[in-house]
Protein backbone atom coordinates (compact mmCIF):
# COMPACT_ATOMS: atom_id res chain seq x y z
CA UNK A 1 0.00 0.00 0.00
CA UNK A 2 1.36 3.41 -0.99
CA UNK A 3 1.22 6.28 1.54
CA UNK A 4 2.06 9.81 0.44
CA UNK A 5 2.48 12.60 3.03
CA UNK A 6 1.65 16.25 2.36
CA UNK A 7 3.15 18.69 4.90
CA UNK A 8 1.35 21.95 5.72
CA UNK A 9 4.35 23.83 7.09
CA UNK A 10 3.74 26.35 9.84
CA UNK A 11 0.07 25.50 10.17
CA UNK A 12 0.06 24.63 13.87
CA UNK A 13 1.91 25.01 17.16
CA UNK A 14 2.40 21.24 17.16
CA UNK A 15 4.44 21.43 13.94
CA UNK A 16 3.59 20.87 10.31
CA UNK A 17 0.19 19.29 9.83
CA UNK A 18 0.36 15.96 8.02
CA UNK A 19 -2.11 15.00 5.31
CA UNK A 20 -1.90 11.41 4.13
CA UNK A 21 -2.90 10.23 0.69
CA UNK A 22 -3.53 6.56 -0.11
CA UNK A 23 -3.73 6.64 -3.91
CA UNK A 24 -4.66 2.99 -4.41
CA UNK A 25 -7.70 3.43 -2.11
CA UNK A 26 -8.76 6.91 -3.20
CA UNK A 27 -8.38 8.10 0.39
CA UNK A 28 -7.17 11.37 1.89
CA UNK A 29 -6.72 11.55 5.68
CA UNK A 30 -6.83 14.95 7.46
CA UNK A 31 -6.78 17.36 4.49
CA UNK A 32 -5.43 20.19 6.62
CA UNK A 33 -6.26 23.73 7.78
CA UNK A 34 -8.52 26.11 5.87
CA UNK A 35 -7.22 28.82 3.58
CA UNK A 36 -5.87 29.28 0.08
CA UNK A 37 -2.25 28.50 0.98
CA UNK A 38 -3.21 25.16 2.52
CA UNK A 39 -5.53 24.42 -0.41
CA UNK A 40 -2.70 24.99 -2.90
CA UNK A 41 -0.42 22.78 -0.80
CA UNK A 42 -3.06 20.06 -0.78
CA UNK A 43 -3.80 20.31 -4.52
CA UNK A 44 -0.10 20.31 -5.41
CA UNK A 45 0.46 17.30 -3.15
CA UNK A 46 -2.43 15.40 -4.62
CA UNK A 47 -0.92 15.92 -8.04
CA UNK A 48 2.09 13.86 -6.97
CA UNK A 49 0.16 10.62 -6.69
CA UNK A 50 -3.61 10.94 -6.56
CA UNK A 51 -5.40 13.58 -8.61
CA UNK A 52 -8.52 15.28 -7.35
CA UNK A 53 -10.74 13.14 -9.54
CA UNK A 54 -9.30 9.99 -7.91
CA UNK A 55 -10.27 10.98 -4.34
CA UNK A 56 -13.32 8.99 -3.20
CA UNK A 57 -13.13 9.23 0.59
CA UNK A 58 -12.01 12.00 2.95
CA UNK A 59 -11.24 10.71 6.45
CA UNK A 60 -10.79 13.08 9.39
CA UNK A 61 -9.27 11.98 12.70
CA UNK A 62 -10.97 14.71 14.75
CA UNK A 63 -12.90 17.96 14.48
CA UNK A 64 -10.08 20.46 15.11
CA UNK A 65 -9.78 23.00 12.32
CA UNK A 66 -6.13 22.29 11.50
CA UNK A 67 -7.15 18.77 10.48
CA UNK A 68 -10.72 19.23 9.27
CA UNK A 69 -10.53 22.72 7.79
CA UNK A 70 -10.21 21.63 4.16
CA UNK A 71 -12.30 18.47 4.48
CA UNK A 72 -15.64 19.83 3.18
CA UNK A 73 -13.93 21.75 0.39
CA UNK A 74 -11.99 18.69 -0.74
CA UNK A 75 -15.02 16.40 -0.48
CA UNK A 76 -17.11 18.80 -2.55
CA UNK A 77 -14.43 19.40 -5.19
CA UNK A 78 -13.72 15.68 -5.56
CA UNK A 79 -17.32 14.53 -5.16
CA UNK A 80 -16.05 12.37 -2.32
CA UNK A 81 -17.63 11.24 0.94
CA UNK A 82 -16.54 12.75 4.28
CA UNK A 83 -16.04 10.47 7.31
CA UNK A 84 -15.53 11.02 11.07
CA UNK A 85 -16.28 9.15 14.27
CA UNK A 86 -19.88 9.73 15.34
CA UNK A 87 -18.88 11.83 18.39
CA UNK A 88 -17.00 14.38 16.26
CA UNK A 89 -18.96 14.23 13.01
CA UNK A 90 -21.49 16.94 13.87
CA UNK A 91 -18.80 19.45 14.82
CA UNK A 92 -17.77 19.41 11.16
CA UNK A 93 -21.02 18.45 9.46
CA UNK A 94 -23.23 20.84 11.46
CA UNK A 95 -20.60 23.45 12.13
CA UNK A 96 -22.72 26.52 12.89
CA UNK A 97 -25.07 24.73 15.27
CA UNK A 98 -22.33 22.88 17.09
CA UNK A 99 -20.07 25.93 17.38
CA UNK A 100 -22.83 27.84 19.21
CA UNK A 101 -23.29 24.93 21.60
CA UNK A 102 -19.53 24.59 22.09
CA UNK A 103 -19.14 28.24 23.08
CA UNK A 104 -21.90 27.92 25.69
CA UNK A 105 -20.32 24.73 27.01
CA UNK A 106 -16.81 26.20 27.10
CA UNK A 107 -18.01 29.30 28.96
CA UNK A 108 -19.76 27.18 31.58
CA UNK A 109 -16.72 24.97 32.05
CA UNK A 110 -14.31 27.90 32.38
CA UNK A 111 -16.52 29.61 34.96
CA UNK A 112 -16.75 26.38 36.93
CA UNK A 113 -12.97 26.00 36.83
CA UNK A 114 -12.52 29.38 38.50
CA UNK A 115 -11.24 31.29 35.48
CA UNK A 116 -11.75 35.05 36.03
CA UNK A 117 -14.74 36.51 34.21
CA UNK A 118 -12.69 38.89 32.05
CA UNK A 119 -10.54 36.04 30.80
CA UNK A 120 -13.58 33.86 30.17
CA UNK A 121 -15.09 36.68 28.12
CA UNK A 122 -11.86 37.06 26.14
CA UNK A 123 -11.71 33.34 25.37
CA UNK A 124 -15.28 33.33 24.05
CA UNK A 125 -15.09 36.67 22.24
CA UNK A 126 -11.86 35.74 20.48
CA UNK A 127 -13.15 32.37 19.29
CA UNK A 128 -13.58 33.36 15.66
CA UNK A 129 -15.75 31.31 13.29
CA UNK A 130 -13.81 29.03 10.97
CA UNK A 131 -14.46 29.17 7.22
CA UNK A 132 -16.49 25.96 7.16
CA UNK A 133 -19.95 25.47 5.64
CA UNK A 134 -22.80 25.91 8.10
CA UNK A 135 -23.81 22.34 7.21
CA UNK A 136 -22.20 19.65 5.09
CA UNK A 137 -23.05 15.97 4.43
CA UNK A 138 -20.91 13.87 6.75
CA UNK A 139 -20.86 10.12 7.36
CA UNK A 140 -20.47 9.13 11.01
CA UNK A 141 -18.92 5.88 12.18
CA UNK A 142 -18.38 3.82 15.31
CA UNK A 143 -15.38 1.88 16.52
CA UNK A 144 -14.42 -0.99 14.23
CA UNK A 145 -16.23 0.18 11.12
CA UNK A 146 -14.37 0.02 7.82
CA UNK A 147 -14.03 2.74 5.17
CA UNK A 148 -12.24 1.90 1.92
CA UNK A 149 -10.30 -0.88 3.60
CA UNK A 150 -9.27 1.20 6.63
CA UNK A 151 -10.69 0.30 10.02
CA UNK A 152 -11.69 3.09 12.40
CA UNK A 153 -10.25 2.86 15.90
CA UNK A 154 -11.93 5.11 18.46
CA UNK A 155 -9.14 6.91 20.33
CA UNK A 156 -10.79 9.55 22.56
CA UNK A 157 -9.03 11.94 24.90
CA UNK A 158 -7.77 14.81 22.79
CA UNK A 159 -11.37 15.03 21.51
CA UNK A 160 -14.42 12.97 22.33
CA UNK A 161 -14.57 11.43 18.86
CA UNK A 162 -10.89 11.29 18.01
CA UNK A 163 -10.23 8.35 15.72
CA UNK A 164 -7.24 6.52 14.30
CA UNK A 165 -7.49 4.61 11.03
CA UNK A 166 -5.51 1.51 10.23
CA UNK A 167 -4.79 -1.07 7.59
CA UNK A 168 -2.79 -4.23 8.07
CA UNK A 169 0.46 -2.22 7.78
CA UNK A 170 -0.28 1.42 8.63
CA UNK A 171 -1.79 3.23 11.62
CA UNK A 172 -2.85 6.86 11.17
CA UNK A 173 -2.96 8.18 14.74
CA UNK A 174 -3.96 11.84 14.27
CA UNK A 175 -3.08 13.85 17.37
CA UNK A 176 -3.28 10.93 19.81
CA UNK A 177 0.51 10.42 19.65
CA UNK A 178 2.77 13.16 18.31
CA UNK A 179 6.56 13.04 17.94
CA UNK A 180 7.50 16.23 19.82
CA UNK A 181 4.34 17.58 21.44
CA UNK A 182 2.12 16.22 24.19
CA UNK A 183 -1.51 16.45 23.01
CA UNK A 184 -3.73 18.57 25.20
CA UNK A 185 -6.52 16.77 27.01
CA UNK A 186 -9.21 18.55 28.98
CA UNK A 187 -9.15 21.91 27.22
CA UNK A 188 -9.00 20.70 23.64
CA UNK A 189 -12.56 19.34 23.90
CA UNK A 190 -14.55 20.23 27.00
CA UNK A 191 -17.07 17.45 26.33
CA UNK A 192 -14.63 14.75 27.50
CA UNK A 193 -15.25 13.57 31.05
CA UNK A 194 -12.27 12.15 32.97
CA UNK A 195 -10.15 13.20 30.02
CA UNK A 196 -6.78 12.02 31.28
CA UNK A 197 -7.99 8.54 32.20
CA UNK A 198 -9.76 8.35 28.83
CA UNK A 199 -6.58 9.37 27.03
CA UNK A 200 -4.41 6.92 28.98
CA UNK A 201 -6.71 4.09 27.87
CA UNK A 202 -6.30 5.28 24.29
CA UNK A 203 -2.50 5.19 24.60
CA UNK A 204 -2.55 1.62 25.85
CA UNK A 205 -4.90 0.60 23.07
CA UNK A 206 -2.63 2.13 20.44
CA UNK A 207 0.40 0.39 21.93
CA UNK A 208 -1.09 -2.94 20.84
CA UNK A 209 -0.58 -2.11 17.15
CA UNK A 210 2.83 -3.21 15.89
CA UNK A 211 2.52 -1.48 12.52
CA UNK A 212 3.93 1.72 11.04
CA UNK A 213 2.44 4.80 12.76
CA UNK A 214 1.71 8.05 10.90
CA UNK A 215 1.18 11.07 13.20
CA UNK A 216 -1.06 14.06 12.55
CA UNK A 217 1.92 16.42 12.87
CA UNK A 218 5.42 15.63 11.73
CA UNK A 219 6.55 12.70 9.66
CA UNK A 220 7.68 9.96 12.04
CA UNK A 221 7.02 8.72 15.55
CA UNK A 222 8.23 5.69 17.51
CA UNK A 223 4.86 4.71 18.89
CA UNK A 224 5.81 2.61 21.92
CA UNK A 225 8.65 4.80 23.19
CA UNK A 226 6.66 7.97 22.63
CA UNK A 227 3.71 6.55 24.56
CA UNK A 228 6.11 5.84 27.44
CA UNK A 229 7.39 9.43 27.29
CA UNK A 230 3.86 10.86 27.31
CA UNK A 231 2.83 8.70 30.24
CA UNK A 232 5.98 9.71 32.16
CA UNK A 233 5.18 13.36 31.42
CA UNK A 234 1.62 12.89 32.71
CA UNK A 235 2.86 11.20 35.89
CA UNK A 236 5.32 14.01 36.56
CA UNK A 237 2.65 16.65 35.95
CA UNK A 238 0.30 14.86 38.35
CA UNK A 239 2.91 14.94 41.13
CA UNK A 240 3.51 18.63 40.51
CA UNK A 241 -0.22 19.33 40.75
CA UNK A 242 -0.45 17.38 44.00
CA UNK A 243 2.34 19.54 45.42
CA UNK A 244 0.53 22.74 44.43
CA UNK A 245 -2.71 21.50 46.02
CA UNK A 246 -0.86 20.49 49.17
CA UNK A 247 0.80 23.89 49.44
CA UNK A 248 -2.15 26.11 48.52
CA UNK A 249 -5.36 24.12 48.93
CA UNK A 250 -8.28 24.43 48.86
CA UNK A 251 -7.53 25.69 45.39
CA UNK A 252 -9.29 26.11 42.03
CA UNK A 253 -8.10 24.60 38.74
CA UNK A 254 -7.37 28.13 37.49
CA UNK A 255 -5.15 28.86 40.49
CA UNK A 256 -3.26 25.63 39.91
CA UNK A 257 -2.89 26.39 36.21
CA UNK A 258 -1.46 29.85 36.80
CA UNK A 259 0.98 28.37 39.31
CA UNK A 260 2.12 25.86 36.69
CA UNK A 261 2.00 27.93 33.51
CA UNK A 262 2.04 31.58 34.59
CA UNK A 263 -0.17 34.24 33.05
CA UNK A 264 -2.56 32.81 30.45
CA UNK A 265 -4.95 34.45 28.02
CA UNK A 266 -7.15 33.37 25.14
CA UNK A 267 -7.03 29.76 24.04
CA UNK A 268 -4.13 29.09 26.40
CA UNK A 269 -6.37 29.79 29.39
CA UNK A 270 -8.76 27.08 28.24
CA UNK A 271 -6.04 24.60 27.32
CA UNK A 272 -3.97 25.09 30.47
CA UNK A 273 -6.87 25.01 32.91
CA UNK A 274 -8.49 22.12 31.07
CA UNK A 275 -5.30 20.11 31.36
CA UNK A 276 -5.26 20.71 35.11
CA UNK A 277 -8.90 19.60 35.39
CA UNK A 278 -8.08 16.41 33.49
CA UNK A 279 -5.38 15.62 36.05
CA UNK A 280 -7.61 16.55 38.98
CA UNK A 281 -10.34 14.19 37.78
CA UNK A 282 -7.81 11.38 37.63
CA UNK A 283 -6.33 12.24 41.04
CA UNK A 284 -9.81 12.29 42.53
CA UNK A 285 -10.60 8.88 41.02
CA UNK A 286 -7.50 7.31 42.63
CA UNK A 287 -8.19 8.92 46.01
CA UNK A 288 -5.41 11.53 46.13
CA UNK A 289 -7.62 14.65 46.24
CA UNK A 290 -11.18 15.57 47.14
CA UNK A 291 -13.58 18.27 46.01
CA UNK A 292 -14.38 20.84 48.67
CA UNK A 293 -16.37 23.24 46.48
CA UNK A 294 -18.27 23.12 43.22
CA UNK A 295 -18.89 26.73 42.05
CA UNK A 296 -16.10 27.26 41.42
CA UNK A 297 -14.55 23.86 41.76
CA UNK A 298 -12.01 23.66 44.60
CA UNK A 299 -9.90 20.72 45.66
CA UNK A 300 -7.78 19.68 48.62
CA UNK A 301 -5.24 16.93 49.07
CA UNK A 302 -6.41 13.86 50.96
CA UNK A 303 -4.13 12.63 53.74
Amino acid sequence: MSVHRIAHDGASLEGANSTYVLPDRGVVIDPGPPGETAWRTLRDGLGDGCGLDAVDHVLVTHWHIDHAGLAPRLAEAADASLHLHESDAALVGEYDRERKQRLVRDKQRLERWGVPSDIVAAVIDNDRPSPLPASFPTESHTDGEEIAGLRLLHTPGHTLGHAAFHTERALFVGDAVLPTYTPNVGGSDTRVENALATYERTLERLREYDITPYPGHGADVDLSSRIDEIRDHNATRAETIKTVVDDAGPVTPWEIATDLFGEMNGIHAKMGTGEVVAHLSHLESVGDIERVGTTPLRVSLLP
